[in-house]
């Protein structure tokens, strides 16, 4: 019998394709659509990315659930917990944006050291002159600093080695890099360019506040294209007004869109980019494919690829 997986979200036409070749979908993009699909089907999976909640309620009306799967990495809209009790398989995908990241997380650095956003904008207001009092630096010699030194944050190493600078880090454990292993308070105070690859959960809520800006040399930049509850935004205003340091760019805000974080959206020396690191069309195929790929296994009894079950372990 086919299984029946509902869609919160779109996903890539050849993703959908090849979900359509082996189970029902159907979809519950609004209100209307969910409470229709839960009325008449029994769901087997649920599929979303990065908006769509896999919460209890919804589970509580899916008492055949098998699956909640993510197209994508980070499993914040999904309950692990809640799924893992209720021996719900979670599928996302792992290291699957890790290259895509890693390059947006350079331009955003490369954007903000050289200026790169007002240089272009003053250009487009026909004001050729700006380039009087640009003022703006360069990546080669500069100090490295990342924090998280997983998929992302080992390529954000090698592409800022590749520019000449120095690269320092701290993480959860150290492990067998090239590249200098610090306490995170250290690495804090000898970075020009402190970048954030960190996982999002009780412990990183919040791990750039006050204190850890206070350390931060003087003219540096902090980017974020990990989560943005990591940073505490009002500390972090506090510390561009101040000019304790030169800039903020970031892929991610805690509120998306925008409504508490509009202050720092607007602040001259912050960049932000509305959470696209990951859709450029390569990687956004990608990572659809590789989750419909793994649900569809789970479904038909092929067995999905074990580094896919976020809750493998605690399923055993």
């Amino acid at each position: 019998m086919r299984k029946n997986v509902l869609l919160l979200e779109t996903i890539a036409d050849e993703a959908l394709a090849v979900l359509r070749e082996h189970v029902n979908v159907f979809t519950g993009y609004n209100d209307t659509d969910l409470k229709e699909t839960l009325d008449k089907e029994d769901v087997h999976a649920i599929i979303t990315r990065g908006k769509g909640l896999i919460n209890k309620p919804l589970m509580d009306a899916c008492p055949h659930l098998l699956v909640a799967a993510r197209c994508g990495v980070g499993l914040d809209n999904v309950d692990v917990a809640e799924a893992t009790a209720r021996k719900v398989m979670v599928i996302n995908a792992p290291g699957s944006n890790a290259a895509t990241i890693a390059e947006h997380t350079l331009a955003l650095m490369l954007m903000l050291m050289r200026n790169m956003y007002e240089s272009v904008a003053q250009v487009k207001q026909d004001n050729w002159a700006w380039r009087n009092q640009y003022a703006g630096d360069e990546l080669n010699g500069k100090t490295l600093g990342i924090l998280g030194m997983g998929n992302i944050g080992k390529r954000v190493a090698r592409l800022g080695e590749a520019f000449g600078m120095e690269v320092c880090y701290w993480s959860k454990s150290a492990t067998d890099l090239p590249y200098q292993y610090l306490p995170m308070e250290a690495v804090l105070q000898r970075s020009d360019v402190v970048s954030l690859h960190l996982p999002f959960n009780n412990e990183t809520n919040g791990i750039i506040g006050a204190a850890q800006l206070g350390l931060m040399k003087a003219g540096s930049l902090l980017i974020n294209t990990a989560r943005g509850a990591l940073v505490d935004h009002n500390a972090l205003l506090l510390a561009l007004n101040e000019k304790r340091i030169s800039g903020y760019a970031a892929d991610v805000l805690p509120d998306e869109p925008p409504v508490q974080s509009q202050e720092l959206v607007h602040h001259p020396k912050v960049i932000v980019t509305p959470h696209s690191g990951s859709l450029t069309a390569t990687t956004y195929k990608h990572i659809c494919m590789v989750t419909i790929n793994n649900v569809v296994a789970a479904l038909t009894g092929k067995g999905p690829d074990p580094n896919s079950i976020y809750n493998r372990h605690a399923l055993q």
